[in-house]
């Protein structure tokens, strides 16, 4: 499993003020909460960020670190709160944020609408993968500019902001350092700082950064007293120099440089091993980051014009000497597209009958291809620009010929994974007969095709195929010999076995690579029912090499990540807020400046597959506090509620099954009663 590790930046804009009347503007801070959405999982606070003081738009210099793998979702609950007096701080807003969702977005950077006022921004970029140690940093002020009017002198501080070229706000500074104030001094000789430069600057010393002055005012509105543009080197080679602040085209003072070095910085560039997945820490402060980190410049691909769609390999440049990461390419302009094909064969069974694989339930409960479609669909969806997907079918005759790839839907393309799941569920209106053999070869040869035309139109377009079938291939050496012809294409196809078939004969596609001479894996093999009762598991299972094919595809390319050119912040989508999701967790503020969760209320993610397509559901923890019983989003009905359950093939009587209760998504251990067969239906009340 590939993992790397990612930090999140925060900041709000037009937060009501809460602070009451006659006592100013509101101090907000943020609060981070991983929450549960797994088995085993207990949901923890990791951490705030420092407190703006006065400020309803206020831009946080913490950030807080996650480890992140392409196949597990990773949920956070961000807490706006005002800082009034300890313990009786008052929550301003909450919103919850799934990692791979925020990545997958434009501009890595996520929007939510909080339910009070205001907006509050979540941003993912690459974490430096080594320290490049603190720049410690002295600066004054020589004979700066007096802008707080005729009877007062200014209090100025300063700011060291970042950039991120061509991300979010198209160039604009986000600070990542802020010293204090000095009272009335038009000379002030500022505190010494101490800067990640890894933060500041992504550890590349001739980065532009920028250098602010502000005069402090306490109702937050803090005037502009100029600024410059430098590079650390620059910086560093300027000690006892000077430069000149500017505001506009006009001098406002001169900012002189005591002190500047870095220290503690490592020497190697070696990427150290990940820590264990699910672990995330909060930085401090003054080591914190709002921007990503910077792409390398792509590398010229000759021969696109002239590229063979058919089997001929593509042209294969000299690769570049330093290899991007999976993260690197998500979100430096990669376009991922999916698309998705589904066994239409006679072994599935009747559909009209229960226990069959293309049964669909009346009770709402998913079968095995909408599990598959809903939990792998809905992960790589995520990073799919436009929404829009291919369907397709193989195995069933229509007008009495066996077609073994045609059109699922009444489009060429349906938009996201419940307009995949409606076209699925629509093919058994038409005239559709399931028949045989099982070959894939042909819907292979179809996304393959398609895969290299969207690569010729753009090199940074990649693909993924989400074969689904209930059993082994027919021709094995036909599908060995289609797979090595498109070994070149810039396309993953993970294949998932739906039911109970004896998939032994499909072990040629794990070693693919091996066997086939081929030199790249572009397949991954999974049986569904080993994941049946745990999406997680499956999506983990499914998705775990996709992100080494696709590097490996780019990387042997000389294709390089890019920025965003076209992005700015105006273009960032803003999510309504969500009434279910959204809670404002209960938080105990302790004398000592800990916080703590008071009650797991909001702080489960419903992960089963019936919570929905694109929806995102808060469940009941576990077990409830002692006591009395909390009113949660998704409770438990006062009343049993009455459904069926369907069981499992390879199942009998007497043993027990996980399920989900169809109104709360809670998972339940219920037995199989005495007589009933596989396939059969079985009331459970609860």
């Amino acid at each position: 499993m590939t993992v790397e590790k990612l930090q999140l930046t925060l900041h709000a804009t037009g937060l009501k003020n809460i602070a009451g009347l006659g006592k100013g503007t509101s101090d907000p801070y943020a609060i981070v909460t991983l929450l549960a959405s797994g088995p085993g999982e207990k949901p923890r606070i990791l951490g705030k960020t420092e407190v703006i003081k006065n400020s309803l738009s206020p831009k946080w210099t913490t950030s807080f670190l996650f480890d992140y793998s392409f196949g597990k979702e990773t949920h956070i609950n961000v807490s706006v709160v005002d800082e009034i007096r300890k313990q009786s701080d008052k929550t301003m807003g909450s919103a919850v944020f799934e990692i791979g969702d925020i990545l997958g977005s434009r501009g890595s950077t996520k929007a939510k609408k909080l339910k009070r006022s205001g907006i509050l921004y979540a941003r993912i970029s690459k974490a430096p993968p080594r320290s490049a140690g603190k720049l410690a940093l002295r600066l004054r002020g020589i004979k700066l500019k007096n802008v707080d009017g005729l009877f007062s002198k200014s209090d100025p501080f300063f700011e060291i902001r970042r950039t991120h070229d061509g991300g979010a706000g198209g160039g604009s500074w986000s600070p990542v350092y802020r010293g204090k104030h000095m009272n009335n001094n038009l000379n002030p000789k500022w505190e010494p700082a101490s800067i990640d430069v890894n933060v500041l600057c992504d550890g590349d010393l001739n980065k532009r950064i920028q250098v602010a002055v502000y005069d402090h005012e306490k109702k937050g509105k803090h005037n502009p007293m100029g600024a410059f543009d430098t590079t650390v080197n620059e910086l560093v080679k300027s000690v006892g120099g000077k430069f000149e602040l500017k505001k506009g085209s006009k001098t406002y003072g001169t900012i002189a440089v005591d002190e500047c070095k870095i220290i503690g910085a490592e020497t190697s560039s070696v990427m150290q091993p990940p820590s264990a997945p699910a672990v995330a820490t909060a930085t401090a402060p003054a080591a914190a980051s709002y921007q990503p980190s910077i792409m390398p410049v792509p590398v010229p691909v000759a021969g696109f014009g002239n590229m063979n769609l058919g089997g001929q390999p593509l042209p294969v440049p000299v690769p570049p000497p330093k290899k991007a990461t999976f993260v690197d390419y998500v979100s430096g302009n990669c376009d991922l597209n999916m698309c998705v094909a589904i066994d239409f064969t006679g072994s599935n069974g009747d559909p009209r009958r229960p226990g069959t694989l293309h049964h669909f339930s009346p009770h709402g409960q998913m079968n095995g291809y909408e599990k598959a479609i809903s939990a792998v669909g809905g992960i790589v969806a995520k990073y799919d620009s436009d929404q829009q997907f291919p369907v397709y079918g193989f195995g069933a005759k229509y007008d009495g010929v066996v077609r073994h790839c045609f059109q699922v839907g009444n489009s060429r393309e349906v938009h996201g994974v419940a307009g995949i799941l409606d076209a699925y569920k629509g093919v058994f209106k038409t005239p559709l007969i399931m028949s045989g053999p099982t070959v894939f070869t042909e819907v292979i040869q179809l996304a393959a095709t398609q895969a290299k035309q969207r690569y010729q139109i753009n090199p940074l377009s990649y693909s993924i195929l989400l074969l689904l079938t209930d059993g082994a291939v027919t021709d094995v050496e036909a599908t060995r010999q289609v797979l090595a012809s498109v070994a070149d294409a810039p396309l993953s196809i993970v294949i998932v076995g739906i039911g109970n078939a004896d998939f032994s004969a499909m072990q040629f596609l794990d070693d693919f690579e091996t066997r086939s001479g081929v030199n790249r894996d572009i397949v991954q093999f999974v049986q569904f029912s080993a994941h049946e009762h745990n999406k997680a598991s499956l999506t983990r299972a499914t998705l775990d090499e996709i992100p080494d094919q696709l590097v490996q595809f780019f990387h042997s390319r000389g294709i390089m990540p890019q920025a965003d050119s076209n992005f700015s912040a105006s273009k960032i989508v803003i999510d309504d807020y969500n009434e279910e999701a959204d809670i404002d967790l209960s938080m105990d503020y302790g004398s000592d400046g800990e916080i703590a969760l008071n009650g797991d209320v909001g702080c489960y993610i419903d992960n089963s597959y019936e919570a929905g397509i694109g929806k995102l559901h808060v469940m009941p923890p576990p077990t409830a506090p002692s006591g009395s019983a909390p009113v949660m989003a998704a409770s438990v009905p006062a009343q049993p509620f009455t459904f069926q359950v369907q069981v499992p093939q390879n199942v009998t009587s007497g043993q027990q099954i996980q399920i989900a209760h169809p109104q709360t998504g809670q998972p339940l251990i219920v037995a199989v009663p005495a007589g009933v067969p596989p396939g059969g239906i079985f009331t459970v009340s609860a």
